[in-house]
């Protein structure tokens, strides 16, 4: 099926990567924000911004829909359609999926109905994912047409690998998604390319490795992923695994560029502040590469030289800029990638981090440093938060429990390359009606960067 096939399909959908960055502008955002180990025993929640510059609320929290319960631990979020939808025109992209990673419970949240004021719509109870499927700690959520597939990283107790919960568009559950697991030993994010018949897959760790905070020596014991793994999408089933070694150390999101005829695609190695390209070589084998190298800075603090921490990534929609983070050193990056096997870099800042070169941002001071961000869809705009895992949170940065997280916004010059801080937008989720939470993953009413794959 041609893009151009598709050109009605999901609603607010886009047929395109070009069509979608001729999207107006994004006026609201919704933002998973965490009480979830802060100590205040209030539920997480979905905070809704006001994103509209032209609007006397621009910037503020304008709605909070907390979750039934607490200490879900709500982290990354997806939505129930997207561009891929294979021209099902019922389809609409009108319910957002909230995992709880300690929960297990995925929320289904209502955004259609009142964009502003966003409800609960059901649950997908945690229980019964760990009776009918075995598995635990929810992460990545994509589309699959008129289905939803989500990552988990581990089985019902807690230990890895995990594995794909299939939920139809009613979310009922219909039970795991792969047909094998093979030889990989871990779970964390995935994408796909379907004109390919490719999915690629990373590595964290076990529920129950990661979730009591970071050992440095369980990296040495194997309790860490290092691998990137290739999938037949059809077949369902792992082919071929691509081991990273020390250049590929906790290999955390991954991402295709979003023109669904290329096999190239990048991933962020945590614990090596390296990026990883990835493609299909000629002979039908994909190959990797290092492609960006972030060197260990040394800090007073520290017995080891810091690393960056470069927990997460994302391309632009135009497939130019690939945009990383250094969650320690506290800077975010903007790379040309207009050769992925040379990517050069086109823009840095500095927000909060173990370096001290930037902890106060338009007047607040930032506790944690640059983690999760998201770009608007004509490139323009990355609202950056700074919370990457409640107990990792309050181990490096432990002043995040009273001060709360924060959100800002970068100014990304598309045509030149460049990035500056906007100094009009800081979100301080320290100053919330019930103390200070912090916040993760944001996404856009009709889709975003991160969602939609193009068939």
């Amino acid at each position: 099926m041609s893009t151009d096939e598709v050109s009605d399909c999901c609603g607010p959908g886009y047929a395109s990567p070009a069509e979608a960055i001729k999207a107006p502008r994004e006026k609201l955002l919704y933002t998973v924000a965490l009480y979830t180990g802060t100590g205040i025993q209030k539920p997480d929640y979905l905070a809704t911004l006001d994103a509209d510059p032209d609007s006397p609320s621009h910037g503020q929290v304008i709605h909070r829909l907390e979750m039934p319960q607490i200490g879900d631990e709500l982290h990354h979020t997806g939505w129930n359609a997207c561009s891929s939808c294979h021209g099902d025109t019922s389809m609409d992209r009108q319910y957002l999926l909230l995992p709880g990673v300690r929960s297990n419970n995925i929320y289904v949240v209502d955004t259609a109905s009142d964009p502003r004021a966003p409800r609960l719509h059901t649950v997908i109870d945690g229980d019964e994912i760990k009776a009918k499927a075995n598995l635990s700690g929810p992460h990545t959520i994509h589309c699959l047409g008129t289905e939803i597939i989500i990552s988990f990283l581990g089985d019902a107790s807690g230990e890895a690998p995990g594995g794909y919960l299939h939920v139809n568009k009613d979310f009922e559950i219909v039970g795991r998604w792969e047909n094998s697991m093979g030889d990989i030993p871990f779970g964390y994010d995935f994408w796909y390319q379907p004109r390919h018949n490719v999915m690629i897959s990373s590595e964290w760790a076990a529920p129950n490795t990661f979730m009591p905070g970071f050992d440095l020596e369980e990296v040495g014991h194997l309790k860490y992923g290092r691998r990137l793994h290739v999938w037949d999408f059809e077949k369902r089933e792992p082919i071929q695994t691509m081991y990273l070694g020390e250049d590929g150390l906790l290999p955390l999101e991954v991402k295709f560029l979003h023109d669904p005829d290329s096999t190239h695609g990048f991933c962020c190695a945590a614990l090596s502040s390296n990026v990883i390209h990835f493609w299909k070589g000629e002979d039908g084998a994909w190959e990797w590469e290092k492609t960006v190298d972030v060197e260990n800075q040394l800090h007073p603090e520290w017995p080891i030289p810091l690393p960056g921490v470069m927990s997460a990534l994302l391309v632009s929609m135009d497939d130019r800029y690939l945009y990383i983070n250094n969650w320690l050193h506290g800077d975010m990056r903007q790379y040309d990638i207009t050769d992925p096997h040379n990517p050069v870099l086109t823009g840095q800042v500095w927000m909060g981090g173990l370096l001290g070169k930037a902890p106060e941002v338009n007047g607040v001071e930032v506790a944690g440093g640059p983690q999760m961000f998201q770009l608007s869809l004509d490139g323009k705009r990355l609202y950056v938060t700074t919370s990457l895992f409640s107990t990792w949170d309050n181990q490096f940065y432990p002043d995040i429990r009273t001060k709360g997280g924060v959100m800002m916004m970068i100014d990304c010059d598309v045509e030149n390359g460049g990035m500056s801080i906007n100094e009009d937008f800081m979100v301080d989720f320290g100053q919330e009606p019930n103390g200070p939470s912090r916040c993760h993953e944001t996404r856009y009413p009709g889709g975003d960067c991160t969602s939609d794959i193009w068939l």
